[in-house]
């Protein structure tokens, strides 16, 4: 059986990476959700600024912030890590594109109102 080299590109959007990053996220225990990424100039031109991700992508290589907001009593610096495993994981298994970085940004903690 010979291989048949094909010429042709394959391009998947920012949006579907950024839709890998948020489901392997929220799949990991202590995530409560994403937070939105504050305002500025910089939200303007970004795209999925209010998601809670921001993905950039160079040289096939895939570059992602995740601004998220944990459960209470979980161990923080546990979590960051499970998410950046899992996030990168998924991105090099479904794109097979590389990952540089995967930053977590936390930006609260979900606490219950059990007090009232």
């Amino acid at each position: 059986m010979t291989e048949t080299n094909t010429q042709g590109k394959t391009t998947v959007s920012p949006d579907v990476l950024t839709t890998i990053a948020r489901l392997a996220a929220l799949e990991v225990p202590g995530v409560s959700r994403l937070a939105p990424i504050s305002g500025g100039v910089n939200r303007l031109f970004k795209r999925g600024a209010g998601d809670g991700i921001r993905i950039e992508t160079e040289d096939n290589t895939v570059f992602a912030d995740l601004h998220l907001v944990l459960k209470a009593d979980v161990n923080i610096r546990e979590v960051s890590r499970n998410v950046q495993q899992s996030v990168a994981r998924a991105i090099q298994e479904m794109v097979g594109m590389d990952v540089g970085q995967v930053n977590i940004h936390i930006e609260d903690i979900d606490y219950e109102d059990n007090e009232a």
